[in-house]
């Protein structure tokens, strides 16, 4: 007999080799028909799985996460055998869940279009029908390995080296078999809604130097009403795509001849862009920081004393000769923070020291992943650095979350995920620096959100290199997480410089540095501000705050007076006078998302008025300018 201990705590009783899906159907017959697998002692496992030894388990079903990646990932298997039927000669890849759906990618000589995603959606759809069981064997490594590449298959082979294990496991549905650890759903009849979206380019294992494959994208859920609701998704986040946006409205552009990953602001797009450093500064000021600015490239050494040269260099650009001698772009600002710092020697009576920094940093990107303003090689960091004692260290984290927080509800985002970022088990290679700081750095952070009763996901493994950070993901309109404010504290940057101060003892101690960002990068803040508003940004932010619309050239002198009058007020304005009809002046200025029209004509020139147009209510009727400017202020200063 074995013993089964539920999650509260039940233990029960089986015969041995009783498998997952009986015990769930022994605990209830509700719970036995929405199993899709079991977590056996931390493993995850097939409803078929044996039990042969006393395990702790928690039964896995469709209402859950765990469930519905199961269920894409058995959906990547499906489709997998599907373009085995329609392209025999296909050398596979891999085929994991990704957020929302999964994918697969394939090595064909075709080449695959909208047409063939049809038709392996319909060989899909039968083999779904066909209610085809998922079966698992096991095979020692090496025979696997011969297996695969008796059968054409390198890549699985490939993978197959890679497994330290001396056994791998396969998984068999009907006449297609593959590389797989599980766990899968029990038959393939198990999917109800499916959809492939998509065909892009992939290299193998992500090296440009690897085939280049075609993967395949798909989503799976449990109901078509779940299908339909991200498919509608999927199209709204369409509509707020920043590239597009972007183009339509003048804001950036991307030139190869220039560089790939490498942004132009155009007028517009850099309008948009000073006003957020503006704000920036300005809050940073009153918060007692400073602002300080520093180089674009370094001697290596200077690297090599960071630790980036070692733990960050896939990421930093070859090296440049100067006068003999290797210098690099800067991947990040702070060991120019530090150089700054021991420019002299600072007491405890100077600290903190709070050093904010607009600074542009330059990192390799695939070109593979370069996407319009989100991933890009050249971007600017809403940067600081605090310079503080450790008994200084927990306020001024609460000061920075506090500011994080307060910057993102002026741009209008009101919720957002909070992650712990710490260093994974048994990867100490992975990281620099004692366990005792770490520990330190670790509990300051998690004091700080506890404090500010926030609540967090602790992420192991994945602290920066130097130190844990928390990590917050702001939501937009749909939902979507953005990665925004970063802060990480960092005992080994000081101790690998010798950066310290001196205590009220007359003792050098060793300084604590705080890394932080507010925004983030320029380019990405910008990016998701616009497909956060989908373009349509608020009045303070928005580039041309109101466009004057003449109605015919013999109101164009008003106009132009009105326009000088509004730009002595600090308004973004424009004033329209080209010989357009004025419905063709207001299409213009509303497909361009201008918060405000302001048309004037015989009426409004007798009056000294303005006919005011608006985004969020349309036609607002007519009102003296000195009421207008009035009300505009007030949206300004509340940042609607």
């Amino acid at each position: 007999m074995v013993k089964v201990t539920l999650p509260d705590g039940t233990k029960k009783e089986y015969k041995d080799n009783t498998t997952i899906g009986e015990v769930a159907s022994n605990i209830g017959s509700r719970l036995g028909e929405k199993a899709l697998a079991g977590n056996a002692s931390g493993v995850l496992v097939d409803l078929s799985y044996p039990i042969k030894e006393d395990i702790s388990l928690s039964v896995i079903t469709e209402d859950t996460e765990e469930g519905l990646e199961i269920l894409r990932h058995s959906t990547s298997h499906i489709m997998a055998q599907a373009v085995s039927h329609l392209f025999p000669d296909v050398k596979f890849g891999i085929g994991p869940t990704i957020e929302n759906g999964f994918y697969y990618d394939f090595d064909l000589h075709h080449s695959l279009t909208e047409e063939d995603l049809k038709k392996i959606e319909d060989e899909m759809a039968r083999i779904i029908r066909e209610d085809i069981p998922f079966k698992r064997t096991e095979m020692p490594r090496d025979e696997a390995i011969k297996k695969m590449e008796s059968v054409g298959q390198p890549f699985k082979a490939e993978l197959i080296r890679d497994i330290e294990d001396d056994k791998v496991s396969f998984y068999t549905q009907g006449d297609f078999v593959d590389l797989c650890r599980g766990p899968h759903i029990q038959r393939t009849s198990k999917v109800k809604a499916f959809k492939l979206l998509s065909v892009a380019g992939a290299y193998w294992r992500g090296k440009e130097t690897n085939p280049m494959l075609q993967r395949i994208y798909g989503t799976a859920f449990f109901t078509k009403a779940g299908v339909d609701k991200y498919l509608k998704f999927l199209e709204e986040a369409e509509k707020r795509d920043h590239r597009k946006i972007g183009k339509d409205l003048d804001l950036f552009s991307f030139h190869e001849e220039g560089g790939s990953g490498l942004t132009f602001w155009h007028p517009k797009g850099a309008r948009i862009r000073s006003i957020i450093e503006n704000f920036w500064r300005e809050e940073h000021f009153k918060r007692g920081y400073d602002i300080v600015y520093s180089p674009h490239i370094a001697k290596i050494n200077l690297w090599k004393t960071s630790g980036h040269w070692n733990f960050y260099r896939e990421s930093m650009y070859s090296p440049i000769d100067v006068d003999g001698q290797e210098y690099i772009l800067k991947p990040m600002n702070c060991p120019f923070a530090v150089l700054m710092y021991k420019t002299k020697l600072r007491s405890y009576r100077d600290l903190p020291l709070r050093w904010g920094e607009l600074g542009t940093v330059y990192r390799y990107e695939r070109s593979g992943v370069l996407h319009g303003l989100l991933r890009v090689r050249g971007f600017t960091q809403d940067d600081a650095h605090i310079f503080c004692t450790p008994e200084q260290l927990e306020n001024e984290i609460l000061g920075v979350i506090e500011l994080a927080q307060f910057m993102l509800t002026s741009f209008g985002f009101k919720e957002y995920d909070i992650e712990l970022s710490v260093r994974g088990k048994g990867e100490k290679e992975k990281y620099i620096g004692r366990d005792e700081v770490w520990e330190h750095a670790e509990n300051a952070l998690k004091i700080a959100l506890e404090k500010k009763g926030l609540k967090y996901a602790r992420m192991e493994g994945e602290a920066k290199f130097y130190g844990p950070a928390i990590d917050i993901k702001v939501k937009d309109a749909i939902g979507r997480g953005w990665q925004g404010p970063t802060i990480q504290v960092d005992f080994n940057l000081p101790e690998r410089f010798d950066v310290n101060y001196v205590g009220s003892d007359g003792f050098h101690h060793r300084v604590v540095m705080v890394h932080r960002t507010v925004l983030g990068a320029m380019e990405r803040f910008v990016g998701c501000l616009i497909e956060h508003y989908a373009g349509d940004f608020p009045l303070w932010i928005a580039p041309i705050q109101m466009r004057i619309l003449p109605i015919t050239d013999v109101h164009i002198d008003y106009a132009k007076k009105l326009q000088a009058q509004l730009l002595l007020k600090n308004f973004r304005v424009e004033c329209d006078t080209s010989s357009s009809k004025i419905n063709y002046k207001i299409r213009e200025g509303t497909l361009g998302k201008i918060p405000y029209l302001l048309i004037v004509g015989d009426r409004e020139m007798k009056s000294g008025a303005v006919a005011v147009r608006s985004r969020k209510k349309g036609d607002e009727g007519v009102f003296s300018i000195e009421d207008f400017i009035k009300n505009v202020e007030t949206e300004i200063l509340q940042k609607k």
